[in-house]
């Protein structure tokens, strides 16, 4: 099982303030991949004090200690999810923005069999993938 954020945080030796704790709560509870904005609407809803500069700040904070991760889908606004423990990738609806992690051992493979092949150790790497979802399926 993964650590909420505010484990997360704790385990990094972080101190956890009140807004950070309302941030790392609203973070944890989301089930998509928040922008600032959203999330900064999500802490309101927890806890109005809590200003859209110290969700900024936090965020930073969060990603500099390698507790979330900044993602950026083309769409002109960073996205945040909870670091991941285990590697996976993304498709992402052109329509309607919303994000599907997955993973798959086929890509996975054909990935480092590239890397080899121009004479590379694959390292580490990011996917995404962006369409329109098919009438139908």
């Amino acid at each position: 099982m993964i650590a909420s954020i505010a484990e997360r945080c704790i385990d990094k030796g972080l101190k956890m303030t009140g807004p950070r704790k309302v941030i790392a709560k609203a973070l944890s509870q989301s089930d998509d991949h928040p922008n600032a904005d959203t999330l900064f609407q999500r802490v309101q809803a927890l806890d109005a004090s809590v200003s859209l500069a110290t969700v900024y700040r936090t965020l930073k904070l969060f990603e500099e200690r390698d507790i979330i991760a900044k993602l950026d889908f083309g769409d002109g606004r960073s996205r945040f999810e909870q670091a991941p423990r285990e590697h996976h990738d993304h498709l992402i609806d052109v329509q309607t923005g919303e994000v599907i992690e997955f993973q798959n051992d086929k890509i996975e493979q054909l990935q480092k069999e590239i890397a080899t092949e121009l004479g590379y150790e694959l390292t580490d790497h990011r996917l995404e993938l962006f369409g329109r979802k098919i009438e139908g399926k």
